[in-house]
């Protein structure tokens, strides 16, 4: 039994593959199967270890990126999901998969291709209120289409929307669980203040960066910060926020990462009471799980076509409110953190608004749908134990 997952080099399509094969082995190993082999096909590893943690095999494959803007790489990087999609056919063809599981993105789409002309079924994800032209296009190819967004439907042709149902998005067992601990010992946080977590997705965000660091003076007059700039930003937020704060009586309150681990984020969750973030779905779904009430600053739609769209569908049910990026300054952000902070009231309703907007069992659902399509391909004997199991 065989099972490719594809996807693009971000987390936000990374992560969810790392959930649903989190789901496969657990119902593996409730039911006594045999462990099947787990293949990620896509231009970079992103997370080895994450990778190497889920038992799942690695396998480089090369794709172009179709931009929204004029630019010759376009013409190149047309050809190059080409040669990917030929290169995908007989890596596929020497170890055919029982099914696909495709995340979206231009990674995902040689995959895709691929797996059509072998004739192996396929399952997509979308995760945004507005669907990614890469799925848009494997769409008429996928046996299952699985949303997170209701409004995303309309967008798919109608004699496809039978294969359509809005399942979430699957997000790792453990970040569903903040650890109430952890956080608050190990900073020495301020417990008699509010904790801001500010997170600019996996990569970081310059722009949520340079606001925030320009608005610590007053952010940390009523408030810890607990603040992941994404390894590329780390050096140059730490550098300014020392000029910034460093004569301030409260620069021990602000607490800057260049990553946070699962474990990290976990603990600062914990011991969040308000999150600052980007408007990725992955992480509006991981936030909504959390509990927590939030402030969404999407990219803006020259850049991103989805996460605008993402923070107004998820505000509306009240549990976030957003900025946007063009009105964002440090002044505006220090004004908003301290207005939803200093508001019990407000805050328990954000929180309570947030339930029901995630779905836990998402991971699951889809695993069990993969697990189904797999097995009606490959005949099962008992469950071995060692090394067999991954074959």
């Amino acid at each position: 039994m065989k099972i490719v997952f594809a996807g693009s080099g971000t987390g936000g399509h990374f992560y969810p593959n790392i959930a649903v094969a989190e789901a496969i082995h657990e119902i593996v190993r409730e039911r006594h199967l045999i462990a099947p082999k787990l293949i990620y096909m896509a231009p970079m590893a992103f997370d080895e270890q994450a990778l190497f943690q889920n038992d799942i095999i690695f396998k480089q494959l090369p794709a172009g990126k179709i931009r929204r803007y004029f630019a010759i790489s376009n013409v190149t990087d047309f050809f190059r999901t080409i040669f990917g999609a030929i290169r995908a056919f007989f890596m596929l063809l020497g170890d055919i998969p029982d099914v696909v599981f495709s995340k979206g993105g231009y990674a995902s789409v040689p995959v895709v291709l691929a797996a059509h002309w072998l004739g192996v079924p396929i399952i997509i994800h979308e995760s945004d209120s507005k669907p990614g032209r890469a799925n848009l296009f494997a769409a008429k190819y996928a046996e299952k289409i699985a949303v997170t967004y209701e409004s995303s439907i309309e967008y798919f042709p109608a004699k496809l929307r039978s294969k359509i149902a809005r399942v979430g998005i699957p997000v790792r067992a453990a970040l569903a669980h903040p650890l109430p601990e952890g956080a608050a010992q190990e900073l020495k946080l301020d417990l008699t203040i509010p904790t801001v977590l500010v997170i600019g997705g996996s990569l970081g965000s310059k722009r949520i960066n340079d606001t925030l660091v320009q608005g610590l003076p007053q952010i940390l007059e009523h408030a810890n910060v607990i603040h992941q700039t994404g390894k590329d930003n780390f050096a140059e937020a730490q550098s300014t926020a020392n000029v910034i704060i460093g004569n301030s009586t409260h620069k021990d309150r602000y607490h800057a990462f260049p990553y946070l681990s699962q474990d990290s984020i976990r603990e600062a969750a914990g011991a969040a009471s308000l999150v600052v973030s980007r408007a990725g779905s992955t992480s509006i779904t991981e936030i909504s799980l959390w509990a927590k009430p939030a402030i969404l600053i999407p990219i803006p739609e020259s850049v991103s076509h989805d996460q605008r769209t993402n923070a107004y569908a998820y505000a509306h049910t009240g549990a976030a409110v957003v900025l946007e990026e063009d009105n964002l300054t440090p002044n505006i952000l220090a004004s908003e953190i301290h207005r939803i902070t200093n508001d019990q009231a407000l805050m328990q309703r954000m929180s309570a608004n947030s339930a029901g907007f995630a779905n836990p069992q998402a991971a699951r659902i889809i695993a069990e749908e993969l697990l189904r399509i797999a097995l009606s391909h490959t005949p099962q004997g008992p469950a071995v134990e060692g090394p067999a199991a991954n074959a």
